[in-house]
């Protein structure tokens, strides 16, 4: 069970969150440290029963069910989702692929990112800087349909330049969850 400092079972009885606990800039709500605790513990398992959750931060289970509702409609918990193996699936082939689009102006970084956005193999893309215009993480069956997919999205396509694949030979490692660091 975590402990947390001044935590309560009672809804007569609330916590007060001091300035330096606050959340991202872009989400506009504060998380505190109860907060913080209930999205360690979702980020490992969503469906985690409140109750459970509650029990673990000292928290009610109304109080819990508030909180996440909260986090959700601030957009701090974007979405739920189930971790699927892709091997189980035949999905065998995991590649990284950079990609130099011919010019960064904003109609062509918007159209890549909307054809990449749009193609369920592609199963993260993102825009960067380092001499790189995006690294997309594809998902394929096999090496051929990985093939037939970079002709499509990269070799047909006028507005890249040059792309390059590292092929996974292992998963060592696949997570989504972020570190959420303590208030303040």
């Amino acid at each position: 069970m975590i402990w947390l400092p001044n935590a309560t079972k009672t809804r007569f009885m609330t916590r007060r969150t001091t300035p330096t606990e606050q959340s991202p800039p872009s989400s506009g709500r504060r998380l505190d440290s109860f907060d913080r605790a209930i999205l360690r513990i979702v980020q490992q398992d969503a469906r985690t029963p409140q109750r459970r959750i509650a029990e673990a931060v000292n928290l009610s289970a109304a109080a819990v069910q508030r909180r996440i509702a909260a986090m959700e409609a601030a957009g701090v918990i974007v979405r739920n989702v189930a971790l699927v193996d892709p091997e189980a699936l035949g999905q065998g082939i995991t590649s990284i692929v950079q990609v130099n689009l011919r010019d960064e102006r904003a109609p062509t970084v918007d159209a890549a990112k909307a054809l990449f956005r749009a193609r369920p193999e592609v199963q993260q893309c993102y825009y960067v800087t380092g001499g790189v215009s995006f690294v997309l993480v594809i998902v394929t069956s096999d090496m051929r349909a990985y093939e037939a997919l970079t002709r499509e999205l990269f070799a047909e396509n006028d507005c890249i330049a040059s792309y390059g694949s590292l092929i996974a030979l292992d998963r060592v490692k696949v997570d989504t969850g972020i570190v959420i660091p303590p208030p303040g």
